[in-house]
């Protein structure tokens, strides 16, 4: 596995940019055939004392991330269909070897740790690799939690994760554009850990790709990608809560908290829907969020909310693309929307796209990226 030593610094200071040209070289270099070396990091913007290097490089596709009790940075994937566990065997915060854990699931993008345990979201079934950080060379049979789930190609992959209350979540997306399905599509499972309890959550959620707890409140907090076709600037991504079991989210009828859909919010009142927390960006695919609770970035960060936003694909001028930051009050409520990092879309190219959020143990916050095919980490140093 190739490695890369890049830890770049840059502020979003106009003397800090980097020149249209340097910027055209370096996509160029970067996308060459054959050429997948070092990424133009450079182009990265970040807040004042923030810096940005490869944690792991050589990931196919990475996606969903979790950690193991010992350290062992889980990440799974779509189009790989494979499950990779990264070791950081020095303790530098750089991954040292990169195992392949799993191969030839059908898009196994969901992984989460609990119990000496791997779960692992394969479409229509989630399975248990147990023991797995002490046997990463070897990797134990999977046990079925259950084979139970919609198998439908469209937003068939799944995000999840365990809750405070040590159930297993799981997002259940709709197998369409926009579509009216009874359950369990379009919403959020809560799952006993065994697979014997299954039961829905929330629904009117079009395709919620990440989720995670506030760690104080212990609500539900989660994005959702808003619905195609419906115009350039509407409707938008969002990140919603869930303070409860039972609520409904709106979809299909109505998008965004208020837009009714055009065949299905004939005759709806979208106030009976819960609204969005935040109303994010139309199109920008908002997939990992987390809560930042670690001990490295300053205090203003705690408790605020990553987002990785993948990036739009069909506006004619693209956006996403980033790392967004939303901030919370005191009383929870979601004041500003705003990039935390951005420079993976250069103009209309993009060399890269995040996908998922995880603060580390050290207090870094990584970041996957499934086209560059790497793991990135946020630092922060006081200057």
């Amino acid at each position: 596995m190739r490695e890369f030593s890049s830890k770049v610094f840059v502020q979003r200071s106009g003397s800090r940019f980097v020149c249209a040209a340097t910027v055209a070289t370096l996509l160029l270099v970067y996308m060459q055939p054959g050429i997948s070396g070092d990424l133009p990091l450079e182009l990265i913007q970040l807040p004042s004392g923030f810096e940005i290097e490869t944690y792991a490089s050589g990931v196919s596709n990475a996606r969903a991330m979790t950690l193991g009790n010992n350290g062992t940075l889980f990440v799974g994937s779509r189009s790989a269909g494979n499950v990779y566990a990264l070791v950081d065997q020095n303790r530098d915060m750089r991954s040292d070897k990169i195992y392949v854990v799993a191969e030839g699931l059908h898009a196994p993008s969901g992984v989460t740790f609990k119990d000496d345990a791997l779960y692992v979201s394969a479409v229509d079934r989630i399975l248990r690799y147990d023991k797995i950080e002490s046997q990463l060379e070897n990797p134990p049979l999977p046990v079925t939690v259950t084979d139970k789930l919609p198998s439908d190609r469209h937003h068939g992959w799944k995000f999840i994760d365990f809750g405070p209350d040590e159930m297993l979540y799981v997002s259940v997306g709709a197998p369409c554009n926009v579509c009216l399905r009874s359950d369990p599509y379009a919403g959020i499972l809560r799952i006993n850990p065994n697979g014997t309890i299954i039961e829905m959550f929330a629904r009117g959620i079009r395709n919620s790709v990440g989720f995670a707890w506030h760690p104080e409140t212990r609500e539900l907090w989660f994005t959702d990608n808003g619905r195609d076709n419906l115009g350039e600037n509407v409707p938008p991504g969002e990140l919603n809560r869930a303070y409860q079991a039972g609520l409904h989210f709106g979809f299909p009828h109505c998008h965004g908290g208020d837009i009714p859909d055009p065949r299905f919010g004939k005759g709806v009142d979208c106030s009976n829907f819960e609204p969005p927390v935040q109303r994010l960006g139309p199109h920008v695919a908002p997939l990992g969020v987390t809560f930042y609770d670690g001990n490295m970035f300053p205090e203003e960060y705690v408790n605020q909310i990553f987002i990785a936003e993948h990036g739009s694909w069909n506006r004619s001028k693209k956006i996403g693309y980033r790392v967004s930051l939303v901030r919370l009050d005191k009383t929870g409520q979601a004041v500003s929307y705003e990039p935390f990092a951005e420079g993976w879309l250069q103009g209309q190219r993009a060399w890269g796209r995040p996908v998922d959020v995880l603060v580390a143990g050290d207090g870094s916050l990584l970041v996957s990226d499934d086209t560059a095919n790497v793991i990135y980490r946020i630092s922060y140093r006081d200057r």
